[in-house]
């Protein structure tokens, strides 16, 4: 599909990386405990705002390695699924971390959660290494491949995002009153992205 490879597990990636406690997480549910559902609509779509755009940068450094060296784009693609392996072990031995003092203002809800964002700059190595695990260097179709991804991307970020808000009371009182399990979902999503790591590599 648009020269992706395997587009359910490519969207199924997505959704595990979403439910990994992040800054923008912790940007959502900070701007809904303050400003209720809207505040934490506004601050979704400042958090896809910042994705895209460095979703764009990584897109431009892979676009250029994918059209001038091929060899070195399949050495990319093993270091990627290396990358992934690699934060699935430190989410299996992560010991259960302090609470976020993370802060959002009233009313720049939208704003501070796009700079939050975008001055993540491991965003950037991840989406380096994740798009090349997912794209066809045989079927792909440049741009229009991109640009699939990453409106998949912003669309199941949207959806995933402003549920996470429209429950956000509920599933931040059931994270402070369950941090064991809290704690085993991390380790499972460990276990899930070596894994992905694995299947991936052998395609």
């Amino acid at each position: 599909m648009f020269g992706i490879t395997d587009f359910g597990s490519f969207c199924l990636a997505i959704l595990i990386f979403l439910a990994l406690p992040g800054p923008g997480t912790f940007a959502l549910l900070n701007s809904t405990g303050k400003g209720g559902f809207h505040a934490g609509a506004a601050a979704t779509f400042g958090v896809i705002a910042g994705d895209q755009v460095l979703l764009w940068l990584a897109v431009g450094g892979v676009a250029a390695l994918l059209a001038a060296y091929p060899v070195a784009f399949r050495i990319v693609q093993y270091g990627g699924a290396a990358y992934l392996a690699w934060i699935g072990f430190r989410l299996l031995i992560a010991k259960s971390g302090a609470a976020s003092t993370m802060q959002i203002q009233p009313r720049q809800y939208a704003k501070q959660a796009f700079l939050i964002t975008l001055l993540n700059p491991k965003a950037i190595v991840f989406y380096m290494a994740f798009f090349p695990l997912f794209i066809d260097p045989a079927t792909h179709r440049g741009l229009p491949t991109f640009a699939a991804m990453a409106l998949t991307i912003a669309g199941i970020t949207a959806v995933y995002c402003l549920t996470l808000c429209a429950f956000a009371n509920a599933v931040a009182a059931k994270v402070r009153a369950h941090g064991t399990l809290a704690h085993w979902l991390s380790r499972t999503a460990g276990v899930i992205l070596i894994g992905f790591s694995i299947r991936l590599i052998r395609n």
